[in-house]
């Protein structure tokens, strides 16, 4: 069953999951999709046509503009930004307000299962690999490999992180070893891979 806290605002042209809950002053705007079980937080932001994946969990105040894209099981933490502007202005050179028809919009993407920290920053149109983990407070200026675990202003990669968002220690045969669920990956060219199973 979906749950629409009263004081939220729904545009009637958005698509919204079974099963998926929006808290107190979210706003999901015009043709913005949300998939099955997703949880959007208080006072959230989805733009018009934002894609938004099942089993989702945007936390509060986390603003998504559009025309971002999120696979399944994407979390955005709290006061985490999705931007959609590569050169942000309030007015053209002439001093008169930008409308609509000034700028282009560009969006984030984000793969299956990744976690963007509290208060991250991704500046459009970067993309976030799946199972990705942005740490808190990062700033991402370039796209994020698969795996990988970023942080910093602007973000590095710190290292590699499983789908159980454990960091992965490397063995002496140089795979890579989730300490939680045993899964082995190889590193390849700057990407990491789960090791195929014979």
């Amino acid at each position: 069953m979906t749950t629409v806290a009263n004081s939220a605002d729904v545009a009637e042209t958005a698509s919204i999951g079974e099963g998926t809950r929006i808290w107190h002053l979210a706003q999901i705007r015009e043709d913005a999709v949300l998939g099955k079980n997703c949880n959007i937080g208080r006072g959230a932001y989805v733009g018009p046509g934002v894609e938004v994946g099942d089993n989702c969990k945007l936390q509060n105040y986390a603003l998504v503009y559009e025309p971002a894209r999120l696979a399944d099981g994407v979390f955005v933490g709290p006061a985490a930004v999705l931007t959609n502007d590569l050169h942000p202005r309030a007015i053209t050179p002439d001093g008169t307000l930008k409308g609509s028809d000034d700028w282009v919009a560009v969006g984030v993407t984000i793969g299956k299962g990744a976690s963007i920290g509290a208060r991250a920053v991704c500046i459009a149109p970067v993309c976030i690999g799946e199972w990705a983990t942005v740490a808190a407070g990062a700033v991402v200026t370039k796209d994020v490999p698969a795996f990988a675990v970023v942080a910093g202003v602007p973000a590095r990669q710190m290292g590699w992180v499983g789908e159980a968002g454990q960091p992965l220690k490397q063995d002496d045969g140089g795979s890579w070893l989730c300490p939680v669920t045993g899964r082995r990956y190889v590193e390849s060219n700057g990407q990491l891979r789960p090791e195929k199973i014979s």
